[in-house]
């Protein structure tokens, strides 16, 4: 458990050391013109925040909205029968408990899922094991506990409908779903 833990504060000190998602956006910028009338702090609206994209352009906009944000993962993957979250997966929701730390009003819901493999009864119990397990490290980045709803479906609602290991290790996930 210590050495979740010092993990957990290495990588968020990563984070917040200055790492950034390098990965290859196929999506165009949202880029909003300051110059514009009604954008930016002339109406008041304090909620939208700037960020580099790749290629220098500036995003202005909500974070959860920013394609090059951690914040833009919202999909939990997880080994067969295990509800230990993986590496790569952490930045990304250390960046979701930030968020939520920084935005009191903000709330999600975590939906816990399975493969088909197993009893309905186990799969509801280690759908909800892997959500709580999210929960738990976003609750350490400063979320509090009304901000987090968490629900399993078990095997009930697959992201991919087929019967071979590629779909198997679709559907064992957690999703990240903000109450907008």
């Amino acid at each position: 458990m210590l050495k979740k833990i010092v993990i957990s504060v290495f990588l968020y000190s990563l984070f917040l050391g200055g790492c950034s998602s390098t990965g290859d956006i196929r999506t165009e910028p949202v880029v909003e013109d300051l110059s514009a009338p009604g954008n930016g702090s002339a109406t008041g609206d304090n909620s939208a925040s700037t960020s580099a994209m790749p290629g220098g352009v500036e995003y202005r906009g909500d974070p959860l909205d920013n394609p090059a944000s951690p914040l833009s993962t919202r999909t939990i993957y997880f080994d067969f029968d295990s509800s230990e979250i993986k590496p790569e997966y952490q930045e990304n929701i250390l960046a979701h408990g930030t968020y939520l730390a920084e935005h009191s009003d903000a709330s999600l819901v975590l939906e816990g899922h399975t493969d088909e493999k197993g009893t309905r009864e186990y799969n509801i119990g280690l759908g909800e094991r892997r959500a709580q397990a999210v929960r738990r490290l976003l609750l350490f980045q400063g979320a509090v506990d009304k901000q987090i709803q968490v629900v399993s479906y078990g095997e009930e609602k697959p992201a991919a409908d087929g019967h071979d290991e590629m779909s198997y290790e679709q559907n064992r996930r957690v999703e990240i779903i903000y109450q907008r």
